[in-house]
């Protein structure tokens, strides 16, 4: 994304549950540090110095709204500022935020700031790689739950900021039938049947994973939400699109990378969802630079 987003992103993202499990997240990276001896045996409470972010290389710009976040949980009396915008594509040597404070506090968070910022950032500018690449073509890109553990609601945000949108959030947002399901349950039918049975009132929507055209056929008589086709060529995936009615949404997935990704959005499926967005985004390259306090 070349256009920097609307300030209320973060917020708007980051609320309920999302807001407990990043909070949470900040918390344990923290206690994970322990406590910095080496900055508390050099520099005294008085110590004053300002901390510029900088970044290294072209990137898109995910995460600044944590900086204040990770501060107030050092317990660090502190003043930023940031110098560019959450969204904002930046090239190497762009100071992207200064902070003011005691020596200590902010050399204890330097780590921890530089790794939310540096992971978040890779995850939005590879997400934006893949958009770029479906432009052209009416199919958005989803990401997956491919996430590391405690880290699904910050690398989602990212994924929003790199331009692409959210598939499920968790488990309970959608019922997702699987390979492992379909084949433990003796098929689509069963599967589907058994969970319309399990919530009658207020079903939610039902995705199914299919590899075959039979498994397709299967899915649309069973009239599903959405049908996932998986590790489809080109030609299999054409022909299971021209089996699904316009009622059920459809989903491309599986080895779906930025050289076929192009071709696959051409054919025209509802929506692409791609893994390596977040489990393969290379983190950006940042750094932080301590100067004296003038």
């Amino acid at each position: 994304m070349s256009a920097s987003l609307p300030a209320t992103l973060f917020e708007t993202f980051f609320q309920t549950e999302a807001r407990l499990f990043l909070l949470a997240g900040i918390r344990i990276a923290l206690s994970e540090d322990g406590k910095d001896l080496t900055s508390l045996g050099i520099f005294e409470d008085s110590d004053l110095a300002v901390a510029h972010i900088m970044a290294k290389e072209e990137t898109i710009v995910a995460g600044l709204p944590l900086i204040p976040l990770i501060l107030e949980f050092a317990g660090c009396e502190f003043q930023h500022m940031l110098n560019v915008d959450e969204g904002e594509r930046v090239s190497a040597g762009t100071m992207l935020a200064a902070i003011q404070g005691p020596t200590a506090h902010i050399l204890r968070t330097e780590r921890v700031i530089l790794n939310y910022l540096g992971h978040l950032s890779g995850i939005a500018s590879l997400t934006a790689r893949y958009v770029a690449a479906l432009a052209g073509s009416r199919t958005p890109l989803l990401d997956t739950r491919k996430t590391l553990p405690g880290l699904r609601y910050p690398e989602k945000y990212a994924v929003l900021v790199g331009g692409a949108k959210n598939h499920r959030l968790n488990l309970s947002e959608m019922l997702m039938v699987k390979d492992n399901h379909i084949d433990r349950a003796g098929g689509i039918t069963p599967a589907v049947a058994k969970l319309r049975q399990a919530y009658p009132d207020n079903c939610p929507p039902i995705e199914v994973e299919c590899r075959t055209l039979a498994e397709v056929d299967e899915a649309v008589a069973a009239n599903v939400s959405r049908i996932m086709l998986d590790n489809m060529d080109l030609g299999l995936l054409r022909e299971s699109l021209a089996r699904i009615p316009e009622g059920i949404e459809t989903e491309a997935s599986g080895n779906v990378t930025l050289e076929n990704i192009a071709a696959i959005g051409a054919v025209g499926p509802d929506f692409v969802s791609v893994g390596r967005i977040t489990h393969s985004a290379p983190a950006a390259d940042l750094s932080m630079l301590i100067q004296p306090l003038e």
